[in-house]
Protein backbone atom coordinates (compact mmCIF):
# COMPACT_ATOMS: atom_id res chain seq x y z
CA UNK A 1 0.00 0.00 0.00
CA UNK A 2 2.91 2.34 0.73
CA UNK A 3 4.19 1.75 -2.83
CA UNK A 4 0.89 2.49 -4.26
CA UNK A 5 0.99 5.67 -2.75
CA UNK A 6 4.55 6.82 -3.27
CA UNK A 7 3.91 5.76 -6.93
CA UNK A 8 0.49 7.71 -7.08
CA UNK A 9 2.44 10.74 -5.65
CA UNK A 10 5.40 10.53 -8.13
CA UNK A 11 2.90 10.21 -11.00
CA UNK A 12 1.00 13.08 -9.54
CA UNK A 13 3.81 15.17 -9.25
CA UNK A 14 5.15 14.27 -13.00
CA UNK A 15 1.52 14.86 -14.05
CA UNK A 16 1.30 18.39 -12.41
CA UNK A 17 4.80 19.07 -14.11
CA UNK A 18 3.46 18.81 -17.87
CA UNK A 19 0.24 20.10 -17.06
CA UNK A 20 2.15 23.40 -15.53
CA UNK A 21 3.68 23.85 -19.16
CA UNK A 22 0.60 24.49 -21.04
CA UNK A 23 -2.98 25.92 -19.74
CA UNK A 24 -4.87 23.94 -17.06
CA UNK A 25 -8.15 22.73 -18.44
CA UNK A 26 -10.85 20.76 -16.57
CA UNK A 27 -11.12 18.44 -19.17
CA UNK A 28 -7.73 17.71 -19.24
CA UNK A 29 -7.29 17.79 -15.29
CA UNK A 30 -10.41 14.87 -15.11
CA UNK A 31 -8.53 12.88 -17.94
CA UNK A 32 -5.34 12.86 -16.42
CA UNK A 33 -6.88 11.87 -12.73
CA UNK A 34 -8.85 8.71 -14.62
CA UNK A 35 -5.64 7.56 -16.24
CA UNK A 36 -3.71 7.90 -12.66
CA UNK A 37 -6.50 6.59 -11.00
CA UNK A 38 -6.80 3.50 -13.72
CA UNK A 39 -3.12 2.99 -13.29
CA UNK A 40 -3.17 2.99 -9.03
CA UNK A 41 -6.32 0.43 -9.57
CA UNK A 42 -3.84 -1.72 -11.94
CA UNK A 43 -1.13 -1.63 -9.33
CA UNK A 44 -3.26 -2.47 -6.32
CA UNK A 45 -4.05 -5.72 -8.59
CA UNK A 46 -1.06 -6.42 -9.62
CA UNK A 47 0.57 -6.23 -5.52
CA UNK A 48 -2.48 -8.63 -3.98
CA UNK A 49 -2.07 -11.00 -6.82
CA UNK A 50 1.65 -10.83 -5.96
CA UNK A 51 0.99 -11.58 -2.57
CA UNK A 52 -1.61 -14.26 -3.42
CA UNK A 53 1.04 -15.79 -5.32
CA UNK A 54 3.67 -15.49 -1.98
CA UNK A 55 1.44 -16.89 0.38
CA UNK A 56 0.56 -20.37 -2.26
CA UNK A 57 4.41 -20.43 -1.93
CA UNK A 58 4.86 -20.58 1.15
CA UNK A 59 2.10 -23.02 1.25
CA UNK A 60 3.40 -25.54 -1.07
CA UNK A 61 6.86 -25.58 0.66
CA UNK A 62 5.05 -26.56 4.13
CA UNK A 63 2.90 -29.38 2.54
CA UNK A 64 6.34 -30.79 0.37
CA UNK A 65 7.89 -30.40 3.53
CA UNK A 66 5.42 -32.11 5.98
CA UNK A 67 5.04 -35.02 3.08
CA UNK A 68 8.72 -35.72 2.65
CA UNK A 69 9.41 -36.03 6.03
CA UNK A 70 6.65 -38.89 6.12
CA UNK A 71 7.10 -40.29 3.49
CA UNK A 72 10.73 -40.66 4.32
CA UNK A 73 10.20 -42.21 7.42
CA UNK A 74 7.69 -45.18 6.54
CA UNK A 75 10.59 -45.94 3.88
CA UNK A 76 12.60 -46.13 6.74
CA UNK A 77 10.32 -48.29 8.41
CA UNK A 78 9.95 -50.15 6.18
CA UNK A 79 14.25 -50.69 5.51
CA UNK A 80 13.89 -49.17 2.08
CA UNK A 81 16.78 -47.48 1.61
CA UNK A 82 18.44 -45.94 -1.78
CA UNK A 83 18.67 -43.16 -4.10
CA UNK A 84 15.66 -44.87 -6.55
CA UNK A 85 13.49 -44.08 -3.31
CA UNK A 86 14.73 -40.49 -2.81
CA UNK A 87 14.32 -40.02 -6.43
CA UNK A 88 10.41 -41.20 -6.61
CA UNK A 89 9.92 -39.03 -3.43
CA UNK A 90 11.07 -36.11 -5.00
CA UNK A 91 9.36 -36.90 -7.81
CA UNK A 92 6.23 -37.48 -5.65
CA UNK A 93 6.80 -33.55 -3.96
CA UNK A 94 6.76 -32.29 -7.80
CA UNK A 95 3.72 -33.57 -8.82
CA UNK A 96 1.96 -32.25 -5.06
CA UNK A 97 3.32 -29.05 -6.29
CA UNK A 98 1.93 -28.70 -9.26
CA UNK A 99 -1.47 -30.59 -7.72
CA UNK A 100 -1.61 -27.28 -5.19
CA UNK A 101 -1.34 -25.39 -8.78
CA UNK A 102 -3.68 -26.78 -10.87
CA UNK A 103 -6.22 -26.89 -7.69
CA UNK A 104 -5.26 -22.86 -7.19
CA UNK A 105 -5.94 -22.31 -11.03
CA UNK A 106 -9.40 -23.96 -11.02
CA UNK A 107 -10.66 -21.83 -7.13
CA UNK A 108 -9.39 -18.89 -9.33
CA UNK A 109 -11.19 -19.76 -12.76
CA UNK A 110 -13.47 -22.22 -11.80
CA UNK A 111 -14.36 -25.22 -13.92
CA UNK A 112 -15.25 -23.51 -17.41
CA UNK A 113 -14.37 -19.95 -18.25
CA UNK A 114 -15.10 -17.11 -20.62
CA UNK A 115 -12.78 -16.08 -23.50
CA UNK A 116 -13.61 -14.48 -26.38
CA UNK A 117 -13.00 -16.16 -30.05
CA UNK A 118 -10.87 -14.69 -32.99
CA UNK A 119 -14.56 -13.79 -34.20
CA UNK A 120 -15.25 -11.48 -31.11
CA UNK A 121 -17.55 -13.78 -29.95
CA UNK A 122 -17.49 -14.73 -26.13
CA UNK A 123 -17.86 -18.57 -25.32
CA UNK A 124 -16.91 -20.91 -22.82
CA UNK A 125 -14.33 -23.24 -22.53
CA UNK A 126 -13.43 -25.92 -20.33
CA UNK A 127 -10.50 -25.53 -17.82
CA UNK A 128 -7.93 -27.67 -18.65
CA UNK A 129 -6.33 -27.55 -15.22
CA UNK A 130 -9.09 -30.23 -14.45
CA UNK A 131 -8.11 -32.91 -16.64
CA UNK A 132 -4.72 -32.09 -15.98
CA UNK A 133 -5.46 -32.24 -11.84
CA UNK A 134 -7.44 -35.95 -12.68
CA UNK A 135 -3.66 -37.00 -14.44
CA UNK A 136 -1.91 -35.64 -11.69
CA UNK A 137 -3.56 -36.97 -8.66
CA UNK A 138 -3.17 -40.91 -10.90
CA UNK A 139 0.21 -40.52 -11.07
CA UNK A 140 0.57 -39.50 -7.65
CA UNK A 141 -1.49 -42.17 -6.34
CA UNK A 142 0.71 -44.74 -8.62
CA UNK A 143 3.81 -43.38 -7.02
CA UNK A 144 2.93 -44.25 -3.52
CA UNK A 145 1.78 -47.77 -4.56
CA UNK A 146 4.69 -48.37 -6.23
CA UNK A 147 6.74 -47.65 -2.89
CA UNK A 148 4.12 -49.45 -0.87
CA UNK A 149 3.69 -45.73 0.94
CA UNK A 150 0.26 -44.19 2.08
CA UNK A 151 0.00 -40.28 2.83
CA UNK A 152 -0.07 -40.14 6.94
CA UNK A 153 -3.83 -39.59 7.95
CA UNK A 154 -2.85 -36.47 10.64
CA UNK A 155 -2.13 -34.67 7.75
CA UNK A 156 -5.59 -34.13 6.28
CA UNK A 157 -8.44 -32.39 7.54
CA UNK A 158 -11.59 -33.23 7.22
CA UNK A 159 -13.24 -33.73 3.58
CA UNK A 160 -9.99 -34.29 2.26
CA UNK A 161 -7.90 -37.93 1.29
CA UNK A 162 -10.22 -41.22 0.16
CA UNK A 163 -13.21 -41.14 2.54
CA UNK A 164 -15.67 -43.44 1.67
CA UNK A 165 -19.02 -42.84 2.70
Amino acid sequence: MVLTVQLFYFLTCKGGMEMANRKKSSKSTNKKEKELEKIVEDLEDKISKIEENETLEQKIIDKKQAIKEDLQNQLISQNKFGKQFDDMIEDYLYFVDMKERLQHDIDINGIRYRTTGGNGFTTYKPNESCERLLKVNAQMLKILQDLDLKVSDDGLKEGEGDDLL
